[in-house]
């Protein structure tokens, strides 16, 4: 983890928790939180509650003034029309949302996402004036047939091709063989792939522009080993799954 990079703890509630579940979850976090010397200016707190969630719990943050940042799950990359079912990024900056996920593996998988679209959504989140969070990752196929980093910078180099040069980004690296496994990478396979991905950051956008960039692991990321990934140099916080629905959980991941 660099000092001059802002720690981020992203939590992805996937599709869990109507609207009246996730008023009473953020307020309980938040509280958790605060009895937790939880301070913004050390680490950034991001939750990701389905789209259903998101005006009531942009309700509770304002009012409130909670230290947490919220995010989509998914945006279109579309900014309006004939698209049922899409949700535009303007729709989302209107909720109070800073972040917007993109290429998740599950959207990747069973949505058929490729690297052009989901570089697309990112540059029509980024127009909106949300930070992209780009997913990227390899199934244990492609690690076992291409190696470590092969496919994840693969991915980024793809969807980069899709996103303007001055759009803020975080790269999530979630190897898909992790998500929801029980069995996380080691620290040591993370910030392998970690630092691939910060040297192609490099060569695609420049120095400055990698060293600014937060990257991300996600992948059974839970209280018991997040202190292993934080310690890496290349690796700036974490994008949970089922462990951001645990209120006690996520704190102590938070407090890392």
């Amino acid at each position: 983890m660099s000092a001059t990079r802002l720690p981020l703890i992203a939590g992805n509630w996937k599709m869990n928790l109507n609207h009246l579940e996730a008023t009473a979850f953020t307020q309980k976090l938040a509280w958790s939180l605060r009895d937790a010397k939880y301070d913004p200016a050390e680490v950034e707190v991001a939750i990701f509650p389905p789209f259903t969630d998101l005006r009531s719990v942009q309700v509770i943050t304002e009012a409130e003034k909670l230290s947490l940042k919220t995010g989509a799950q998914d945006v279109s990359e579309h900014e309006s029309g004939a698209y049922t079912g899409d949700i535009s990024a303007k729709f989302l900056t209107k909720l109070g949302c800073s972040y917007a996920i993109v290429g998740h593996s599950e959207r990747r998988e069973g949505h058929h996402e490729t690297d052009e679209i989901v570089g697309r959504k990112a540059a029509a989140a980024a127009a909106a004036g949300l930070v992209p969070v780009l997913c990227i990752g390899e199934t244990a196929e492609d690690l076992k047939q291409h190696g470590a980093a092969a496919v994840p910078v693969s991915q980024l180099e793809n969807a980069l091709a899709e996103i303007p040069a001055e759009a803020e980004l975080v790269v999530a690296y979630e190897p898909v063989w992790a998500i929801g496994s029980g069995s996380a990478a080691t620290p040591e396979q993370a910030q392998e792939v970690c630092k691939a991905l910060r040297e192609k950051l490099t060569e695609l956008r420049g120095a400055d522009f990698a060293e600014a960039t937060r990257i991300l692991y996600g992948g059974s990321v839970k209280a018991e080993n997040i202190a292993g990934f934080m310690a890496e140099p290349d690796i700036d916080g974490a994008l949970v799954g089922g462990a951001s629905l645990k209120v006690d959980e996520f704190t102590n991941i938070v407090k890392f």
